[in-house]
């Protein structure tokens, strides 16, 4: 059973790899100072009619070249199928962070001994885990043209962050590093996430390649996510996946998010 897996798994690869090298060409001039990390994601879907579906997620990533633990969270999705070409879905999702600050002011010899960072880095300070809660609404149309099938997705997200307190924390007005105590409002964000995205659905392939491109707005673009990975259907009920994906981020609030490259991996079951 392994080698006929294996063998399977070998025969798709080859046919798809020039379809991921020419994804990935606009990515090959990514800078090498931009984080890696990991995405690992469990899903439980039930299709409850022709039109209703529910989904249970949970989902862990890591940054700092995956040395850091950087978010978990657990979501609850439901899907309606409003038409054979388009789909509306709503989600919350309970998000668990690993939150970071990096002070404008370089790192000083003090602080190499300290073992903090070194000479001339940016100092990072405030290091603490947060929860925040996302909802979001969904509108997804698609169409198919022989094996290719295009899709584009309008997401409007809302993640809310309540009041938290937190050590060696720095100002909002003057971005001082105090080395004090210091608690922070909840704090409420908009974000419309537009996603466009094209796969080779071939019908009696249980492969399924696909590539996306997705855009954050928050009155300004926030973020870019390229995406190219495969989808395979194991059995009726047992689906596995990989992608790659590189995010580029403008930091124009205090997010302080790097430029990374993830590898994720992720398992559906279908009952």
């Amino acid at each position: 059973m392994m080698d006929y897996i294996w063998n399977k798994v070998m025969v798709m690869g080859k046919r798809f790899l020039p379809f991921f090298l020419f994804t990935l060409l606009p990515l090959t001039a990514a800078a090498q100072k931009d984080d890696f990390g990991l995405d690992f994601s469990l899903e439980a879907q039930k299709k409850l009619s022709k039109e209703w579906s529910l989904s249970l997620e949970g989902e862990y990533r890591s940054r700092n070249n995956a040395k850091t633990n950087d978010r978990w969270s657990i979501g609850l999705g439901v899907d309606y199928k409003v038409a054979k070409w388009l789909k509306a879905s709503a989600g919350y999702t309970l998000l668990y962070d690993n939150n970071e600050k990096t002070s404008y002011y370089e790192a000083t010899d003090d602080d190499v001994i300290d073992g903090d960072a070194e000479v001339g880095d940016p100092k990072k300070c405030a290091q603490y885990w947060a929860t925040r809660h996302r909802f979001n609404v969904s509108l997804t149309a698609s169409q198919k043209w022989g094996n290719w099938k295009f899709s584009l997705r309008e997401r409007w997200q809302y993640t809310y962050r309540p009041e938290y307190t937190v050590d060696k924390r720095w100002s909002y007005l003057n971005q001082a590093y105090d080395g004090k105590e210091h608690t922070y409002a909840g704090k409420g964000k908009n974000v419309l996430r537009s996603r466009l995205q094209v796969e080779f659905d071939k019908k009696g392939w249980a492969v399924t390649p696909y590539a996306n491109v997705e855009f954050f707005n928050a009155w300004s673009l926030q973020k870019t996510r390229y995406t190219a990975g495969i989808d395979w259907k194991l059995s009726k009920q047992h689906a596995i996946g990989a992608f790659y994906r590189y995010q580029s981020v403008r930091n124009d609030d205090d997010d302080n998010e790097p430029n990374i490259h993830l590898i994720g991996l992720g398992y559906q079951f279908k009952f």
